[in-house]
């Protein structure tokens, strides 16, 4: 079997069931006809930024590292949706003022979105102050960030 076929099961196998160690998967991949060795089987899990992280159980599971990555976002979104007071202009900066301890929180979530025209982003314990790379676009960039809010 090519190395890629094989990954892809690795995946598909990872996605539809709770794997917990190599010795696991190896069987599940002979199931389906694909005799790996641990070597191969750990080399397949770095190379697909497979990790282990901890199950509603509290025991440990593989998972992709994207689908970490994307739940990672769905909390900051969340506690950003929950947490900003308001979106403000003063000259040339945005300010986001939020509720106390959750601007660094926010201010993770807004450059996790990648808007663009964001030059840089300062937090502090309650406020967020956007630099803008082009403040003629400034106001665009304001109701993006107000949007994301919503």
């Amino acid at each position: 079997m090519k190395k890629y076929t094989r990954q892809r099961l690795i995946l598909d196998i990872i996605q539809n069931n709770e794997v917990k160690t190599q010795s696991q998967l190896s069987q599940l991949l002979r199931e389906h006809g694909v005799k790996a060795t641990q070597a191969t089987i750990s080399r397949d899990i770095k190379e697909l930024r497979i990790s282990k992280v901890q199950a509603d159980d509290y025991e440990y599971k593989y998972t992709v590292i994207d689908t970490v990555h994307d739940s990672m976002n769905k909390r900051l979104e969340k506690i950003f949706k929950a947490s900003v007071l308001s979106v403000e202009e003063n000259n040339d900066l945005i300010i986001i003022k939020t509720i106390s301890y959750t601007a660094t929180v926010c201010g993770l979530y807004i450059t996790n979105v990648k808007l663009e025209n964001i030059a840089g982003i300062i937090t502090g314990h309650d406020t967020i102050f956007i630099s803008p790379k082009d403040t003629g676009e400034k106001h665009q960039l304001i109701e993006k960030i107000r949007s994301l809010v919503k």
